[in-house]
Parts: structure tokens; C-alpha cells; sequence
């Protein structure tokens, strides 16, 4: 069946080691964020919470809190910050976005992000809490730009996580899907 304009198109099961690898990748790529561009700044975004917050979105019985505990204990031993600082700010990230998932998807792109910009905002709020109470300085106001980045990044990470899933699983012209 042809679907009518303004509708969504169906969608191909995401494939675990795709989401798993996308994961891991946007692991690396905050490590060396960390390491080597512009060290740990304070404006700089969080890619791996942003795609754990996409996958806890589209896939919530695949990557759920667990992996966003495990992903942020990764994250506090490669940083050596307080133990449990990102662990505690990714659960929570995914408990909000495990909690909205249903609503969010009836939005387009670039409204998710809109929806999506609190729950990031509140992830790095209780990051930033954390710190304060051990004893760790206020990293500066700079800090709210990180969500704006992240919810800016929000549209082109949710077209590219979404493009193996829109290809047709054996393409035929005579058939619209």
C-alpha cells in the first residue's frame, strides 16, 4: 500500500548490532572529544547521551536504563570524574526519554528536538549537581549551551540513525516500499 503524503514511512527492526555499534562509536567519539579537540569544555556536547536518548526513544526494550548506567560508568572512569556522575545523569536521561517515547514520536524531526532539549537539559542539571555537591567548582554558565548544541544535533543524528531502518528489505520496482 502507497502511503498518503504527510505520512510516515514504515520502518525496518533496527538491528541490535547496529544499535549497539552506533553506541560504542558515539563512546569513542566522546573520548576523543575529550581528549584531544577541546578537552572536557563545558559547552562541548554529549554525543553519547544524545544517541543513548535516540535509541531509548525508537528502541526502549533494546537500551534501556541498564545500558545507560553501564555507558555512564564507562564515561566517569575514562574522565576520572565522580564515580557515578554520568552514570546518574544518563539514567536519568533515559528514564525521561523511556517515559516519553510514545508522545515524541508523533512529532517530526525537528519538533522532537524541541521536546527532547528538557530532558537534555535536565540530564546536565543533575550532572552539574553532582559535581556542586562534591565539593567540585561551578564550570560557568557556559554550560547551557550544551544541550542547545544537543538539541541542535538532535535532527541530522536522527536522519542518519534512521536511514538503514527507511531501505526497502529486497527493492523492487513494481512495489512502492
Amino acid at each position: 500500500m502507497i502511503m498518503p503524503l504527510g505520512q510516515q514511512q514504515l520502518l525496518l527492526p533496527a538491528k541490535p548490532s547496529f544499535i549497539w555499534g552506533t553506541l560504542l562509536l558515539a563512546l569513542l567519539f566522546n573520548m576523543v572529544q575529550n581528549i584531544g579537540w577541546w578537552g572536557r569544555a563545558a559547552w562541548a556536547p554529549d554525543v553519547l547521551a544524545l544517541v543513548l536518548v535516540f535509541w531509548n526513544v525508537h528502541q526502549p526494550r533494546r537500551v534501556g536504563m541498564l545500558a545507560a548506567f553501564v555507558f555512564g560508568t564507562l564515561v566517569d572512569v575514562h574522565q576520572g570524574s565522580v564515580l557515578g556522575q554520568h552514570a546518574l545523569s544518563y539514567t536519568v536521561l533515559s528514564y525521561f526519554g523511556i517515559t516519553i517515547h510514545r508522545r515524541l514520536l508523533w512529532f517530526s524531526v525537528p519538533q522532537q528536538a524541541l521536546q527532547v532539549l528538557p530532558l537534555l537539559l535536565a540530564s546536565h542539571v543533575v550532572s552539574l549537581v553532582v559535581r556542586l555537591w562534591v565539593g567540585d567548582g561551578f564550570p560557568g554558565f557556559m554550560l547551557l549551551i550544551a544541550p542547545l548544541l544537543e538539541a541542535v544535533l538532535w535532527v541530522p543524528v536522527s536522519v542518519l540513525l534512521l536511514l538503514p531502518q527507511k531501505q526497502a528489505p529486497d527493492p523492487d520496482a513494481n512495489r512502492p516500499l
